[in-house]
């Protein structure tokens, strides 16, 4: 537990470091962020432009993310690099990062046009070929074939099958952090979350290594929070969402609890599930369902204001986080 600490502890100092040279840079050379114009039906996104207007959003930079991404891959490399632990989950957080970053440089750039950063589809294909790689790696080279289902044991998948959920979870995940990264310090909070139940459902089977990851990782986002807690100074940006939620979903495979993902990260559940059923009720009922999605959205919409629904989601992801580990340790997946 104590070189978990230290590495998050050395994390946390070298992203602090780290944060005002970005900064610097970020500010000076303008990074910041095209917002989208339509939703993915096609009409334009009336409320959330009403809502940034509202909320006099200033101009701050994206792309905060690259700072997470230099001081976990550094830290990670120097002081916690295995092939049967780290080497796997740090590949996909890399992976997803510069997915994220590419789609950040052209949204900055402006060189989209006019589209705000990559196509949805182009992201999609990019984050399968990550997933798709490294979930062969996990089943062919690390010999992981089945799942663990709570309460009833092993299912056994295959090869094709793992390959198969292990590109689901990274493309899932990654997505759904990156649609939680709207409100100042709600994508950090809900992955500091995510990361320390993982790490501690990881420690607690003895994968010293994969744990020490995870408390890396909140190293990191300890920084990034207490920059970004409103007024937010910066945005963490894909390049550090899709990192995020690539890595959280190979940890989950990891530790065998993909069938616990949905539960310690519910709030992304929800994120993700209101932007899924809110397309296709205007697809087939031409209605919504919520005013605006994601649904933080929506309660900014009612009137909550951003630091009610932060502080809301917050206390939602952190008593399902200590619902997955309890299932965790009643489950079997704990020796």
């Amino acid at each position: 537990m104590l070189f978990e600490m230290v590495l998050a502890l050395g994390t946390f100092l070298f992203s602090m470091f780290l944060t005002p040279f970005y900064t610097y840079i970020a500010y000076k050379q303008q990074w910041w962020k095209k917002k989208r114009a339509t939703a993915l039906t096609g009409e334009r996104l009336t409320v959330v432009a009403k809502l940034q207007a509202e909320n006099k959003r200033r101009h701050f930079p994206t792309m905060a993310g690259i700072v997470g991404l230099i001081a976990v891959t550094v830290v990670t490399l120097v002081c916690n690099l295995t092939r049967e632990q780290t080497w796997l989950v740090l590949a996909a957080y890399v992976g997803g990062g510069i997915v994220g970053l590419v789609d950040d440089i052209i949204n900055i750039s402006g060189a989209g046009k006019g589209v705000a950063g990559l196509r949805s589809s182009l992201k999609f294909t990019m984050m399968a070929a990550v997933g798709l790689g490294l979930g062969w790696f996990f089943a062919c080279r690390l010999g992981w074939t089945s799942i663990y289902i709570p309460y009833m044991g092993p299912f056994e998948l295959g090869i094709v099958g793992m390959i198969l959920l292990f590109a689901f979870a990274v493309v899932a995940t990654g997505n759904a952090v990156n649609m939680s990264d709207g409100l100042d310090g709600l994508a950090g909070g809900l992955c500091m979350i995510a990361y320390g139940a993982f790490g501690v459902i990881a420690l607690l089977q003895g994968q010293f290594g994969l744990a020490g990851f995870c408390f890396t990782v909140i190293g990191w986002l300890l920084s990034y929070v207490w920059f970004n807690v409103p007024p937010a100074r910066f945005m963490m940006g894909d390049v550090g969402s899709f990192a995020l939620g690539a890595g959280l979903g190979v940890v989950a495979m990891m530790t065998n609890t993909f069938l616990l993902l949905p539960v310690i990260g519910i709030v992304f559940v929800a994120e993700t599930g209101s932007v899924i059923l809110q397309t296709i009720s205007k697809k087939i009922r031409k209605k919504k369902i919520w005013l605006a999605t994601p649904i933080h959205h929506h309660f900014d919409a009612i009137g909550w204001g951003q630091a009610k629904i932060v502080m809301r989601f917050w206390v939602v992801a952190g008593v399902f986080a200590c619902v997955g580990v309890f299932i965790a340790l009643g489950s079997g997946l704990i020796a």
